[in-house]
């Protein structure tokens, strides 16, 4: 599949110039129970991280009505919404994430177009 604003797999250089591990992914995906939109949101996130951050990233699922404490503490108003926390800066989608231009967007730290 072409890019699509996906965020390589490539590794970093550091200040030696030697090559760190690639750029990997905490993310948060903040849900209202098992609605419609909470599972179409589970089911592409997924989806879509099994399919282009290849292992590179560690997923948690939060239900808001079971753990309101976190997202009060994230400031999540609206679910579903996936938070980007690394890498930084940190970064807020909401919706179902049907827009897979403007999550691939998203985990490249880059605006929609």
């Amino acid at each position: 599949m072409p890019s699509r604003g996906i965020v390589p797999a490539a590794r970093t250089r550091g200040a030696d110039g030697r090559s760190n591990r690639p750029r990997q992914f905490k993310l948060v995906l903040y849900v209202a129970g098992v609605d419609r939109k909470s599972s179409e949101a589970i089911e592409k996130i997924t989806r879509l991280c099994d399919e282009h951050l290849e292992g590179r990233y560690r997923l948690a699922i939060v239900d808001i009505y079971q753990q309101p404490e976190l997202a009060r503490e994230e400031r999540i108003i609206a679910a579903p919404t996936l938070l980007i926390k690394r890498p930084l800066p940190s970064r807020k989608l909401v919706g179902t994430m049907e827009d897979l231009d403007k999550v691939l967007a998203g985990f490249a730290g880059k605006p929609p177009s």
